[in-house]
């Protein structure tokens, strides 16, 4: 298949445009995402990147072959906050080793959250302590790429600490278009060195005796934020890759000077030629925030009753998501989650029996390979799904695309007492004269496959509404 027939098309952030995706090598398609810092819980806005560069690379490997897709994500467990825990809960242990005891508890976390979200495992998952120093395998690592930008001319040493000298890069800033007097050092760790130019970021941050610190040519201390992805990613992807992904909030500083530091240690024109960023995720029309009360890790919003007085399944949070496109904002909400928890119902309903022998429906892959129009591809499915219902012949094709968008394939369990609640509102929809609310109330329980029957007590001569499960 050449590349022109496979019609991918995606928004690179690098061009504000949307490109015709042409892999380096078609036999290895190569991308890189920012994965987790694992201090705490994954929280719901994690799980948006997580979701979208899942289905992009399920579409890569549908497109290339399973094989032909390398897809690393990568854990961050170098920081401040988990370095220290790490010295104070385990001192007799090696620095790597008692970081890894601290985090272990949110790393599963993590990879469970993300399986009952449908997602599946990257290729490699590095974690960043692994790749500090110089490496017996060779792969690349931190300190070999901070003293090659030294050599380089692209990074200066100054009282213990190492910085990048953005001067030295013509167009450093290319990324996110800022003005150069917007631009502040990117570190996740403080500096206190003199900096040659304001927007000159950390390389390498100098421990004191009481902190945590990894030995280097530059004396004890432990590596900056955005030098980790840069080694990572070269470590598996080489030195120029095809897709760099992340969040909006990570095109600066985070990826303007992952850029900044992988160009000028490898002397490459580029670090990645596509790079793809989802949009933010606000709590019922605010910014999520534990100071407003409505932050919610992803495990809660399974595991508890913490949002909307229920939980949720993963595959309805990963189809809220799918929901929205995925360069826009988005705003989660319980009745976003009940809207996607119907229309899962009804897929499901329609699919029932049946098996995936039917391939793909026409139509999907051409919408998800426009720069993975997944609102598009749930209003088709919805369609498939219309249709299957009376035609039997459309069940398999419905079923083999819920597999392939990373659904499950087990039948839906109804919640009957939450169908008995939803009656009930109907009833004072009704009775209120709300004709309108209480029709789709209605409507939605049907596409649950829930049918409504109203009449009369015998006795009281009360409005009653009974119900059945409509196969």
């Amino acid at each position: 298949m050449s590349e022109a027939s496979r019609g991918l098309r995606l928004y690179n952030t690098l061009t504000r445009s949307k490109e015709d995706f042409v892999p380096i090598d078609a036999g290895n398609v190569r991308m890189y995402v920012c994965g987790p810092t694992v201090y705490d819980f994954a929280h719901i806005g994690n799980a948006r990147p997580v979701i979208v560069f899942d289905v992009l690379f399920r579409l890569l490997r549908h497109l290339y072959g399973e094989t032909a897709v390398t897809y690393v994500r990568n854990i961050t467990d170098v920081d401040d906050k988990i370095n220290a825990r790490a010295l104070r809960d385990f001192p007799d242990l090696p620095l790597n080793e008692a970081i890894r005891r601290v985090t272990e508890k949110t790393a599963d976390q993590f990879h469970d959250d993300v399986k009952a979200l449908g997602c599946l495992q990257p290729t490699v998952e590095p974690r960043a302590t692994e790749f500090v120093q110089p490496r017996a395998d060779g792969r690349a690592d931190m300190i070999t790429l901070i003293h090659r930008l030294i050599e380089r001319g692209h990074a200066y040493e100054t009282n213990g600490e190492v910085l990048f000298d953005t001067a030295s890069m013509a167009d450093y800033g290319h990324l996110s278009k800022r003005p150069l007097d917007e631009q502040q050092a990117g570190a996740r760790v403080e500096v206190d060195a003199q900096k040659k130019n304001p927007a000159d970021f950390v390389l390498w941050k100098q421990s004191s005796p009481e902190e945590p610190g990894w030995d280097s040519p530059w004396g004890r201390g432990r590596p900056g934020w955005h030098i980790e992805c840069s080694a990572m990613s070269a470590a598996y992807l080489g030195e120029v890759f095809d897709i760099h992904g992340g969040g909006l909030d990570l095109i600066f500083p985070h990826h303007e000077n992952e850029i900044a530091q992988s160009r000028c240690a490898h002397g490459t024109d580029v670090m990645a030629n596509y790079w793809l960023h989802n949009g933010f995720l606000q709590v019922e029309g605010q910014k999520m925030s534990k100071s407003l009360g409505n932050f919610y890790t992803i495990n809660e919003l399974m595991e508890t009753e913490t949002f909307g007085g229920r939980k949720w399944p993963g595959e309805v949070l990963r189809l809220a998501m799918l929901m929205t496109h995925y360069r826009e904002p988005i705003d989660f909400s319980v009745r976003r989650l009940e809207e996607a928890e119907n229309i899962l119902r009804k897929w499901k309903r329609a699919a029932d029996g049946a098996d995936a022998s039917g391939g793909l429906p026409e139509g999907l892959l051409s919408v998800l390979s426009d720069d993975l129009a997944t609102p598009a591809a749930v209003q088709l499915l919805s369609q498939v799904a219309s249709r299957a219902l009376d035609d039997v012949a459309e069940a398999p094709r419905l079923r083999a695309a819920l597999a392939f968008l990373g659904f499950s394939l087990q039948a839906a369990e109804l919640d009957r007492p939450e169908v008995e609640r939803t009656i009930a509102r109907r009833l004072d929809m009704i009775a209120a004269k709300n004709w309108a609310e209480a029709d789709k109330i209605r409507d939605e329980l049907l596409a649950q496959g829930v049918q409504l029957k109203d009449g009369k007590d015998p006795v009281t001569g009360e409005r009653i509404t009974s119900w059945e499960v409509k196969r």
